[in-house]
């Protein structure tokens, strides 16, 4: 009986959804102006002017092979295909266009995983939920959940990279996301020559923790410096030159973020460091500074990472050691490519980590060589790339990828 009740629930709720879809589908229909491919499913607007909302998918398919390097020979082949993402997102303007907001959903595994009893053990749907109110000359306010103005390859979306996905500096120290508020602001120093500041207050526990603060609050400052102007198109914050800047374009900046009493193994990601009464805590520290150019067809960007901690060491009450340890470390990422006629891209990427020696990790070092057809820019393109990973006294290994990326 109960099951009948949950699956008559379950159809009722996809009814439902599907009608939605269908009115909003052929409301939109009715509009002369329907959205072109990339610029969102539908894209509404109040009949008074006083909101909008445009909805949008993205997808990204992704197979990955693997294979051990050691013996100077391929052995133990790994391979996998996936639903690297699945998303919807919805954003517009509410009562003005002064105020601003963004939704973004994660359906795939990779993006709803890590549910822990800080979640609720529930799947993390949740990417962004952020209002952004626009209160006075430059000055913006965002309020809710999203990312913090950490490094340029994190705040680069996952719709707009250069190779199939990001780099091992952004895999070992970048910071995300996190609730909180953010105060972004920018001015001219000259015509050309822009400056944007941000500044952000966040809980310090990633995305989608409902269960208190247990540490303290994570604070995040950044500098951005364009002394040529804007990029085309946001380009600063975009994979590749796909616009092809008819001028030098330049962007340097560096984040300072310090997590107080942080309670995980890499600042507001990575594993909680438990002891024996409850959690350990310590003041964790991450600076970033990166750049990027283009000119052309021609891009690179480069980013350095360096993450320090006041007590690495996890101990307990009585000063012993429990075993976890803050990842502390520094990283540089370089990439760079060339468009070429008919959007096809050449790329290649160099990163190296090197943890602290207490963790007693050896170093890092990633060779990547990707190439990529732009059929619709970002919004519709297939990347691939291989890459040869060199682990000091450890298991080497060559990786290939071929994703195909489209984005509604």
């Amino acid at each position: 009986m109960i099951k009948m009740i949950k699956m008559t629930k379950m159809k009722f709720y996809t009814s439902t959804f599907i009608a939605l879809l269908l009115s909003i589908s052929t409301l939109n229909a009715q509009e002369p102006n329907a959205p072109k491919f990339g610029k969102g499913l539908f894209n509404l607007v109040g009949e008074d002017n006083s909101w909008s909302m445009k909805i949008g998918a993205r997808m990204q398919f992704l197979s990955t092979t693997s294979w051990d390097s050691s013996n100077g020979s391929l052995t133990d082949r790994e391979s996998s295909m996936l639903v690297r993402r699945g998303r919807l997102k919805f954003s517009g303007f509410a009562f003005t266009p002064k105020l601003e907001y963004k939704i973004e959903l994660g359906l795939s595994n990779k993006d709803i995983g890590g549910a822990s009893e800080f979640t609720n053990n529930a799947p993390r749907y949740i990417l962004d939920a952020v209002l952004k109110w626009n209160f006075h000359e430059n000055f913006v306010l965002w309020v809710g959940q999203t990312k913090l103005p950490g490094n340029r390859g994190r705040v680069v979306s996952s719709a707009n990279l250069q190779l199939v996905d990001r780099s091992l500096l952004n895999k070992r120290f970048n910071i995300d996301r996190d609730m909180g508020v953010q105060l972004r602001h920018h001015f001219n120093v000259s015509d050309s020559f822009i400056v944007k500041e941000a500044f952000s207050i966040a809980q310090g526990e990633g995305r989608n923790v409902t269960t208190g603060n247990l540490g303290g609050l994570q604070y995040t400052a950044r500098v951005e410096m364009l002394p040529f102007g804007n990029f085309t198109s946001k380009g600063d914050y975009s994979g590749g030159d796909l616009k092809r800047e008819e001028n030098f374009k330049w962007a340097i900046a560096a984040s300072y973020d310090l997590n107080n009493n942080a309670v995980k193994n890499r600042s507001n990601q990575g594993s909680y460091m438990r002891n024996d009464v409850g959690f350990y805590q310590t003041n964790i520290s991450t600076l970033f500074v990166d750049t990027m150019l283009k000119y052309k067809g021609f891009s690179f960007m480069g980013e350095y990472a360096l993450r320090d901690a006041k007590d690495p060491l996890a101990k307990n009450s009585d000063n012993s050691l429990t075993g976890d340890k803050v990842q502390t470390g520094n990283s540089l990422n370089l990439q760079s490519g060339y468009l070429f006629a008919k959007n096809w891209e050449m790329s290649g990427r160099y990163t190296n980590v090197s943890y602290d020696k207490f963790l007693g990790k050896g170093a890092e070092n990633q060779y990547t060589f990707g190439l990529s057809k732009y059929i619709a820019g970002h919004k519709l393109k297939v990347q691939t790339d291989v890459s040869y990973l060199d682990l000091v006294n450890k298991t080497n290994q060559v990786m290939y990828r071929l994703q195909v990326d489209i984005h509604f």
